[in-house]
């Protein structure tokens, strides 16, 4: 457990590193990707020639005798919802840092980016339960307690349920709202029911964040390996080819296995390496959903 004066540092690096990156690279991405998806009822008119008639209130068209419509307008603020995987396979890392610490991050600079557009935002922590839940709120106090919980938040299990966090998103948050789901994803049980309910109602977006070595697994003899999420011990033989190609054909199952569940849910997602610099990965994903 850090000290208060590391967590303070932590916090500040955190802090100036990420509204950097939200008020330079992100600010207006973020805006054309996410703003005016909602729409607001605004007033009721009369029926013109090309209106569509789902758009009819049958109400006031009952009251005054004439066909009326609603009226919408774009929504100008937005209610961000972030996701985090707190679960035991996110402590994993095997270059610059972890997959939590990478999370860390992302979330944090996703919070910036939606306090500069004058959006709430909230953060839903997952294992294979609900850990906790922030309700969203706006101002820069609320993002640096969201930013301080991201690096101390001690999870009561180790496990991954999906499938579950979801369904506590939807069912939790009454008005439309943008999710950031971020995880590795490496839960075997199937969640796509609960992704496409949960997408119907709001907009949702997944961030894959995976270490290298989940892709292939380097040739340095035998090696012990811990499941972090069961705490199951075993040694591998990794200077053998079959148990390599074994680990990277797991891979690639699991890859094809996401891909089709959010395909088919219609979720847009990206794919975030804990070496690499996910500014490229998350500007990708944002232009994509700008267009």
């Amino acid at each position: 457990m850090m000290d208060t004066e590391e967590l303070l540092k932590r916090v500040r690096r955190i802090e100036i590193k990420t509204r950097g990156l939200s008020s330079n690279i992100f600010a207006g991405e973020y805006h054309s990707a996410f703003k005016g998806r909602g729409m607001a009822f605004s007033e009721v008119r009369e029926y013109q020639y090309g209106d569509d008639v789902r758009d009819i209130d049958w109400n006031v068209t009952a009251r005054l005798d004439k066909p009326y419509v609603k009226v919408f307008e774009e929504e100008r603020e937005l209610t961000v919802i972030l996701m985090v995987d707190v679960s035991g396979s996110l402590d994993f890392g095997t270059s610059q840092q972890t997959k939590r610490e990478m999370a860390t991050e992302i979330a944090a600079t996703l919070a910036f980016s939606a306090i500069q557009n004058n959006d709430k935002i909230g953060v839903i922590f997952f294992s294979d339960k609900i850990e906790k839940f922030i309700p969203p709120k706006k101002g820069r106090k609320h993002i640096l307690f969201i930013i301080r919980e991201l690096l101390t938040f001690q999870p009561e299990s180790t496990r991954t349920n999906i499938g579950n966090a979801v369904e506590f998103m939807t069912n939790a948050i009454k008005k439309r709202c943008t999710v950031f789901l971020l995880s590795d994803f490496f839960d075997p049980k199937d969640y796509s029911q609960q992704l496409i309910i949960a997408n119907r109602k709001h907009d949702v977006c997944a961030l894959q964040i995976y270490d290298q070595r989940m892709q292939e697994i380097p040739d340095v003899g035998l090696m012990k390996v811990r499941d972090t999420e069961t705490g199951n011990e075993m040694y591998i033989d990794t200077s053998s080819k079959a148990v390599r190609t074994a680990h990277h054909e797991w891979w690639i199952q699991n890859q094809a296995r996401l891909n089709e569940v959010l395909t088919h849910s219609n979720i847009d997602c990206t794919h975030l390496r804990t070496d690499e610099d996910y500014v490229k990965g998350l500007m990708g994903l944002f232009k994509r959903r700008g267009k």
